[in-house]
């Protein structure tokens, strides 16, 4: 069965760094996207990057210039680096990952991950 597990979160103060981990595990024969998703109290789940199979990134908005997703396929591991982090980034994170598995192809969520910036 596969499952997806973030660790990395924490509190850091205003302009520090934190660098988020997502890892896959179960028989897994091929990611599509990967993803990393952030929500808010009293607010909706937002997409902050996006890295694809050939390795293309995309970035919200609100993170571009700050945040780097990459990905190293032999730990079959996703990675957010938050670079000058600011209050409003506090959220729980969630990875989201498109696997094709023993299972079949499946969209699968990790349990997310708290990140408070706070000083």
């Amino acid at each position: 069965q596969v499952q997806l597990v973030e660790s990395g979160g924490g509190l850091v103060q205003p302009g520090g760094s934190l660098r988020l981990s997502c890892a896959a595990s179960g028989i897994i024969f091929a990611f599509n996207a990967m993803a990393w998703y952030r929500q808010a109290p009293g607010k909706q789940r937002e997409l902050v990057a996006t890295i694809n199979s050939g390795g293309y990134t995309n970035y919200g908005d609100s993170v571009k210039g700050r945040f780097t997703i990459s990905r190293d396929h032999t730990k079959n591991t996703v990675y957010l680096q938050m670079n000058s982090l600011k209050p409003v980034d506090t959220a729980v994170y969630y990875c989201n990952a498109e696997i094709l598995s023993a299972e079949g192809f499946g969209d699968y969520w990790g349990q997310g991950t708290q990140v408070t910036v706070s000083s």
